[in-house]
């Protein structure tokens, strides 16, 4: 009788496991806060391909150049929804292998205070789906691995359709430039 539960018990193990939902790894914010935080990195520039994600047909070069108060956001992404707004935002992992972008974790909050994102990432496609992209990410830096250290980490685009504004369309890992 024993032998005979030990495989239904194994089903049902696994089965609440493939139910459960799935919660990001503390690598990314979590691992971040308890490191000091830096005035200025230890490089001046880098670069983050991206590339699609979820199906779509987004894609983009985006440069990143160390700047007063920050890391300098500047670049072409393609693929958008024509006249949308999206989000162009800094996620805690450097992964974007799986289909969905998921693999990037969690937004990831430079100045330490906590935010889920709010307006400064913000770009619009113009009429032919593409968005010239000049922001500036706050209290970032590239490079040194401080808590604020955004170098080997990703760069995610979040879709602009109706019902799918959470969506991650592109993603592209931030490489320091050498």
């Amino acid at each position: 009788m024993r032998v005979a539960a030990v495989p239904m018990i194994a089903s049902l193990l696994l089965a609440g496991c493939a139910s459960a939902p799935r919660v990001d790894t503390p690598d990314g914010p979590a691992a971040a806060e308890s490191l000091p935080r830096a005035g200025v990195g230890t490089a001046t520039s880098a670069i983050a391909n991206l590339a699609s994600a979820s199906g779509t047909l987004v894609s983009g070069r985006v440069a990143l150049r160390a700047d007063a108060g920050g890391v300098r956001l500047s670049g072409t992404i393609g693929g958008l929804t024509r006249n949308g707004a999206h989000a162009l935002q800094v996620h805690a992992r450097g992964d974007c292998s799986a289909v969905d972008a998921r693999s990037a974790g969690p937004y990831f909050d430079a100045t330490g205070a906590g935010g889920v994102g709010g307006g400064q990432e913000r770009i619009v496609a113009d009429g032919a789906g593409v968005a010239v992209v000049n922001l500036l990410v706050p209290g970032a830096v590239l490079g040194g691995g401080a808590g604020n250290d955004i170098a080997g980490r990703s760069l995610v685009v979040m879709g602009a359709t109706r019902g799918a504004t959470g969506a991650r369309v592109a993603c592209g890992v931030i490489s320091v430039a050498r």
